[in-house]
């Protein structure tokens, strides 16, 4: 079945080298890898995945997705391969596995976080079933056989014809990480990786009227009021949000996120924390409204159209980057959680977890995952300096919560090549 690009075209026009728009998950298990078995695990997932077997293509005008039969590529390295690319079979998405470790890699503006979870969920069970021989539960996961509907194909964005009129917003510029820190020369991407105890912080969160999304959006927002108290800018956090609960799509498998912002006024900087995580939880609350959720959708739609309206892709790539460039003016940084992994009865065989994707324009996104009963939090930045992650590990400290610097890496990211750049 032939896809034609909608939603998928914004993140596709503004991938390039510097920042490719991919998703990485690195997943460490308890032993090393059997290679035949993950062989075998990755052809079922992608058997029940049909709509990840895809190429980019262009027909009549249009980028469309089309059937691709050739097998998804498996590169034994961490590196991995570039996407769409000789060397991925061109395909949008290919996995590695070296010693105990196995990594997803695929296109941003394919799927998001939920969808590649759900990737992630089919292939654990699927490998650890027969790495070690055992019959895991089925419930909740996705696998061959299944019947796949019409909703998990279907764009529900640009098919929707009943979108509300999107409320213009004019947000004062925000605070900007590299240029208060003095890091305009700092061109090292890299992530560093904090692990916390999942039941030590929610219990915090119980405590403190939070959730982890609102909690981790406050205490960053904390850390960098202290940091830089004569800026002038608007500390502003963007928290990611899953819009298929308002689009009555679950089973979607685009991306659809959106964003609710969080911003740390002035009034609220000398209130207890819980006061502050109270604020933090009715912005959002107030932000993700059905309502609410689908203006943000309607202007996702909005910038497709204006996209696709330009003839040339140095045209749409110049529109998809004013964009891009538009809204990293306005936002301090970025924070995503998922929600809790759940990857079942194949948690137990998972040492390490982490999300990691391009940090945001303007510096600096961390990415929550929840599995086997920690959080990591990946600090993904455009810069080395540990300046950001030291004030927000003084947080954690202040708060008495328990944290590891399990390590610090540089962000290495699968390229995606695109059309107009070879």
């Amino acid at each position: 079945m032939e896809q034609v690009l909608g939603t998928e075209l914004r993140p596709l026009y503004v991938t390039n080298s510097d920042s490719p728009n991919e998703i990485r998950i690195r997943i460490r298990m308890r032993d090393l890898i059997d290679q035949k078995a993950f062989r075998h695990a990755v052809d079922k997932t992608m058997e029940r995945y049909p709509y990840f077997c895809v190429e980019l293509q262009k027909k009549d005008g249009k980028y469309i997705f089309a059937e691709n039969r050739r097998p998804v590529v498996i590169t034994n390295s961490l590196d991995g391969v570039d996407l769409n690319s000789a060397e991925s079979n061109y395909h949008m998405i290919a996995f590695c596995q070296k010693d105990n470790w196995i990594i997803l890699d695929v296109f941003h503006g394919m799927t998001d976080g939920t969808g590649a979870y759900e990737i992630i969920r089919t292939l654990l069970y699927y490998y650890c079933s027969e790495r070690y021989n055992v019959k895991l539960k089925e419930d909740g996961i996705r696998l061959v056989g299944d019947e796949i509907s019409a909703e998990e194909w279907i764009d529900p964005v640009m098919t929707r014809t009943d979108l509300p009129t999107p409320k213009r917003t004019d947000m004062t510029d925000a605070l900007n990480i590299i240029r208060a820190a003095g890091l305009e020369n700092d061109n090292r991407r890299t992530v560093y990786s904090i692990a916390v105890s999942e039941s030590q912080f929610m219990k915090f969160n119980l405590d403190n009227d939070g959730s982890p999304g609102t909690m981790v959006s406050l205490l960053l927002s904390r850390a960098i009021a202290k940091l830089f108290p004569n800026e002038k800018g608007a500390i502003r956090i963007a928290l990611c949000v899953n819009q298929r609960k308002a689009l009555h799509a679950p089973l979607a498998h685009q991306s659809l996120v959106g964003g609710a912002m969080l911003e740390y006024k002035e009034k609220m900087r000398s209130w207890k924390l819980e006061r502050q995580a109270t604020a933090y939880r009715g912005m959002v609350f107030a932000q993700t409204q059905e309502e609410d959720v689908l203006r943000g959708v309607a202007t996702t739609a909005g910038v497709t159209r204006m996209i696709l309206s330009k003839e040339s892709d140095a045209e749409r790539a110049g529109v998809a980057t004013y964009i891009n460039n538009l809204a990293g003016r306005i936002l301090t940084a970025t924070v995503s959680y998922v929600g809790k992994a759940n990857y079942k009865e194949a948690e137990q065989y998972i040492r390490d977890f982490r999300l990691w994707t391009s940090s945001a324009a303007n510096g600096l996104l961390i990415e929550i995952s929840a599995v086997n009963g920690r959080f990591t939090l990946d600090f993904l930045q455009t810069f080395k300096s540990p300046i950001i992650v030291n004030a927000f590990l003084c947080e954690l400290e202040e708060n008495n919560i328990i944290y590891d610097l399990q390590d610090v890496n540089e962000l290495k990211l699968a390229d995606v090549k695109v059309p107009w750049t070879k």
